[in-house]
């Protein structure tokens, strides 16, 4: 182990100074049929962040109301993946995911989620959030920012501001190209309906929550594939963006607006949507690599 220690320091691995670190040996929660879950990432990773907003306030547990004293949740506006080899994670493997989260303007908060094991990186978490409130009780559709005007602004830090600049760009379908997935050349037209389920795809405040998002994407590309039979992708990066939320009994829209199959992987861009309203409350641009399994 010690070798292995020294291994992943003379790789550059120690711990940022500032950030956190825990501990995790990989069991049947914390895995999928290909390595470490990425749901189960996007949950811990949400709940350390969510812990250290908590942490950053001052308070025992994070229990938030804003300045008009209304309950209010930390809400993910844009989450990104890279360089995911969540692969080389195996049963009964210590791996461990450090946090650095930062307040970056007023009620937003920029997260950072380093996951390795003692040889290498296997993956970065980058997440932005700001706090939400209901309009009108019990409605998600009314979800809207909450204020806290006492807390002040500092400096925005580059990841956290280019995350932003993505997830604007994703908002006002001001893009063209994300890695080897182009817009245009690649377009497609793939709907699929999907109606989320109350016991596995809301969360305790009983809202749509944000990793279920990641998993609905995952469902309605596995349903598209021409050989289901085969092994399926590597994640290697995951870019979301999110504007809205859902009740529960809305179905939702799953538009693939385009879509890249080569000898490198696998890339797609999945908009979301009310089916009610059209309303748009996500996007989710994937890229894969193929399994050699």
């Amino acid at each position: 182990m010690r070798a292995r220690l020294e291994t992943a320091r003379a790789a550059g691995y120690t711990q940022t100074p500032g950030a956190s670190r825990t501990q995790y040996v990989a069991g049947m929660p914390e895995l999928a049929f290909a390595g470490l879950s990425e749901q189960w990432l996007l949950r811990t990773c949400g709940q350390l962040h969510w812990n250290a907003l908590a942490e950053l306030a001052g308070l025992a547990s994070p229990n938030f109301f804003d300045d008009e004293g209304q309950k209010s949740y930390a809400a993910f506006t844009a989450i990104r993946v890279r360089e995911a080899r969540l692969e080389e994670v195996g049963e009964h493997q210590h791996f461990a995911i450090e946090a650095d989260v930062k307040r970056i303007a007023h009620a937003r908060h920029f997260g950072v989620f380093r996951v390795f094991t003692p040889e290498s990186a296997i993956a970065s978490v980058e997440m932005i959030s700001t706090f939400v409130r209901r309009e009108q009780s019990g409605d998600n559709r009314s979800v809207c920012r909450a204020m806290f005007g006492d807390v002040p602004q500092r400096a925005i830090p580059a990841g956290a501001g280019e995350l932003a600049a993505q997830a604007k760009r994703f908002r006002t379908g001001d893009w063209t190209r994300h890695g080897r997935l182009d817009r245009k050349e690649h377009a497609a037209q793939h709907v699929v309906e999907y109606l989320p389920c109350p016991s596995l795809d809301f969360n305790g405040a009983h809202l749509l929550y944000f990793a279920s998002f990641q998993s609905m994407v995952e469902r309605a590309e596995w349903h598209w594939r021409s050989a289901p039979q085969s092994a399926p992708p590597c994640l290697v990066e995951r870019d979301m963006a999110f504007y809205g939320n859902a009740n529960v009994g809305d179905r939702l829209t799953l538009t693939f607006g385009a879509r890249y199959a080569g000898h490198d992987g696998l890339s797609h861009w999945c908009s979301i949507a009310r089916a009610a309203d059209g309303a748009r409350i996500a996007d989710v641009v994937t890229h894969k690599r193929w399994s050699h399994e």
